[in-house]
């Protein structure tokens, strides 16, 4: 069995992955809070664990993998949402249009992610279903003196585990203190203290508890969940290290000190950030965008699944328009290679050997790149299919590769031979206009017009034109 090595972000080494069970390997990554659409920093870690998902398939078996990704929908902004709703006249109690508006946005992420082709994971869990789930770990650690509560608040007592607090992280709770912003409450016995149960107004959805009417705390769900499906071990923990503190760190003194013989997750993984063009995406900017705006303007899901993987999931990607452009090239010439063929009965060992070397999805693809340059297209499609490229439900878009253009070109250089006659372009420009609208590049040399179908290429807008 091939051995997959990981970067622990808890031992800050690549260590031999080793399952606590090879029957069943289980993986939890944190998944989106569904107030809107999914914006692109948001899809790097869909991508990046769902490369390893199919990894850990192939090599201990897809009926030996779980893999939990939770959706938050439990949140301020999906109740600004509905509140808006309601006061527009929506029908409906708040209840009823804040589950509107959550099922709508997950509606939109499993498309959008879709189109990205993430598979879909084993499990996953809404945190409104796991609420009695959440009020009993709460309770557990009040008992054993790991949370109180306060003022119709429950909050977890970081004192009471001072020592082990911040190791995922490496700060201490000092640190933490003098460098976070941390919320100030008179309530709170600690600054770091971080709440499990907050009471909820009349208005705002919440549930009944032995401290009120109210809602958990965001840390307090992924515990509760991994916990129910996973149990108080498993084997990866993963997301984006924006979420290393306080999240992941609050997770494992919640889930520690309720299960204190369990090791939570064994294994931390972490993806980079994502920046657009070398600047870091924000709306302030203008280079924010989601993506279903990408898909929108013409560029396949595809494409943007390859470009993340060109880059090394612990290590800053930029997103450029270049990148989408080399990526749409690539793509069309390996299904090119590949079309009508069947794949190798089993990936190059070269491509496993990359990915089994912490998720190294750039040196994969280099290996994709020699076996299209040997020949060996049957191999090139194996192993792009174990990083979920080339494959066979994602290929629509690439279809208009095969469109026969010639006789646009030709229409083009009929017109531009006359205009070298008449010395009117009039006709020349205009075609040219309408081809560069549907979204073809335009190249014109002395030995004629060639067409190359470019990122949102669109067959439709040709129409009319012979």
């Amino acid at each position: 069995m091939k051995t997959i090595k990981l970067h622990n972000t808890r031992t800050r080494t690549k260590e031999d992955f080793v399952p606590i069970s090879a029957d069943n390997v289980r993986m939890y990554v944190c998944g989106p809070t569904v107030y809107d659409r999914a914006h692109l920093g948001n899809a790097r870690p869909v991508v990046v664990f769902d490369v390893l998902y199919r990894l850990l398939w192939h090599v201990y078996g897809a009926d030996h993998v779980t893999y939990v990704r939770n959706f938050t929908d439990v949140d301020d902004k999906i109740n600004a949402t509905a509140l808006e709703r309601q006061k527009a006249g929506a029908a409906g109690t708040l209840e009823e249009l804040v589950k509107e508006r959550s099922d709508e946005t997950i509606g939109w992420y499993l498309r959008d992610m879709g189109e990205l082709g993430a598979l879909k994971p084993d499990h996953m869990p809404r945190a409104t279903e796991f609420i009695a789930q959440m009020v009993a770990m709460i309770e557990d650690l009040i008992a054993k003196g790991h949370a109180y509560a306060a003022e119709g608040h429950v909050l977890f007592a970081v004192d009471s585990w001072k020592e082990q607090y911040g190791a995922l992280s490496g700060r201490s709770v000092d640190d933490m203190i003098a460098g976070a912003r941390v919320e100030v409450a008179p309530y709170k016995k600690n600054p770091m203290d971080f709440v499990l149960w907050k009471p909820s107004t009349d208005e705002l959805p919440g549930w009944e508890s032995p401290w009120g009417r109210g809602r958990p705390g965001w840390h307090i769900e992924c515990s509760a969940m991994s916990y129910e499906l996973l149990g108080e071990s498993f084997d990866i923990h993963g997301g984006g290290n924006d979420l290393m503190f306080p999240h992941h760190e609050n997770e494992i003194a919640q889930s520690k000190c309720a299960h204190p013989h369990g090791e939570f997750a064994r294994v931390w993984l972490h993806n980079e950030m994502l920046q657009v063009e070398g600047k870091k995406m924000s709306k302030s900017l203008g280079n924010f965008f989601t993506v279903h705006d990408l898909l929108e303007q013409g560029v396949p899901g595809e494409v943007i699944r390859f470009v993340f993987l060109q880059t090394h999931y612990r290590k800053p990607m930029d997103w450029t328009e270049k990148k989408a452009r080399e990526a749409e090239a690539t793509l069309r010439k390996w299904r090119a290679l590949t079309a009508g063929i069947e794949p190798a009965a089993s990936a190059a060992p070269a491509v496993i050997a990359a990915l089994s070397d912490d998720l190294n999805t750039a040196g994969a693809i280099t290996e994709l790149y020699r076996l299209a340059s040997e020949g060996d297209h049957a191999s090139l499609l194996a192993g792009a299919q174990v990083m979920g490229l080339l494959m066979p439900e994602m290929g629509a878009w690439a279809d208009l590769a095969s469109v026969d253009l010639g006789s646009y070109a030709d229409k083009l250089a009929e017109a531009r031979a006359g205009a070298m006659q008449s010395k009117d372009f009039s006709e020349v420009d205009r075609l040219k206009a309408v081809y560069v609208a549907a979204g073809l590049e335009v190249r014109m040399s002395k030995e004629g017009v060639e067409l190359v179908p470019g990122t949102g290429f669109d067959l439709t807008k040709l129409e009319g034109v012979l």
